[in-house]
């Protein structure tokens, strides 16, 4: 079973990522690659038909759309924000509190958190992490540190209930007997372990930092 299932889906993921990794191809040619990868799986298990690659390809761009549409929105919201001023109203504000580098991580993360619920990662991306990077430099903060930071704690936001998008996404393919409540429940363990890298990630930094060092030499 683990030859069947496991390590082929486990190729296929190390091909796409590991090739933009190593600088192989970039994120676009990647995904080409994971699609060609998938459809030779399917065809290797013998569930490639034209109804499957129809409704497949028929489903890739309406999210590829819906995605589309979200950036367009976001970045409007995002370059209108700061044409106005908003960002050095933000700035301003963060200043005037008057507080530690760790405080404003911790405030930063926080409001990223509650926005996690009702919007997009794409949205929080576009519009407000970029509020947060000029305030970086003031408070001595690697960027690459700050932005997986975010990464995970965008992934709390897809596991907190009510509003934990993995576990709708979960519910839609489970079978009829599953309620959500016991998907909720399930999901919880995870969100912990989430919680826990992020206050490791805070007590040792380097973490962050070791793996770059290593593959590119820059840190």
């Amino acid at each position: 079973m683990i030859l069947t299932s496991f390590v082929p889906l486990a190729v296929l993921i190390m091909s796409v990522l590991g090739s933009i990794l190593f600088g192989l191809a970039t994120p676009s040619e990647a995904a080409s690659v994971g699609a060609f990868g998938s459809l030779a799986l399917a065809a290797a298990y013998r569930e490639l038909t034209w109804d499957r690659l129809k409704q497949s390809v028929y489903l890739t761009m309406r999210t590829s759309a819906m995605v589309c549409w979200l950036f367009v929105g976001s970045w409007t919201f995002s370059s209108v924000f700061s044409y106005l001023g908003g960002h050095m109203v933000i700035e301003e504000f963060v200043l005037g509190l008057k507080i530690s580098p760790v405080l404003f991580l911790i405030m930063a993360q926080a409001i990223i958190f509650l926005l996690g619920w009702p919007l997009e990662w794409s949205e929080i991306i576009i519009i407000f992490v970029p509020i947060f990077l000029p305030l970086l430099d003031i408070f001595n903060i690697d960027p690459l540190f700050f932005g997986i930071i975010v990464a995970l704690n965008l992934q709390t936001s897809f596991l907190t209930p009510p509003m934990a998008m993995s576990c709708y996404y979960l519910k839609g393919i489970a079978p009829p007997h599953i309620q959500l409540t016991t998907i909720f429940k399930g999901s919880l363990p995870f969100l912990f372990m989430v919680l826990i890298s992020m206050v490791i990630l805070y007590n040792l930094p380097v973490i962050t930092t070791w793996l770059p060092s290593i593959v590119y030499g820059t840190r």
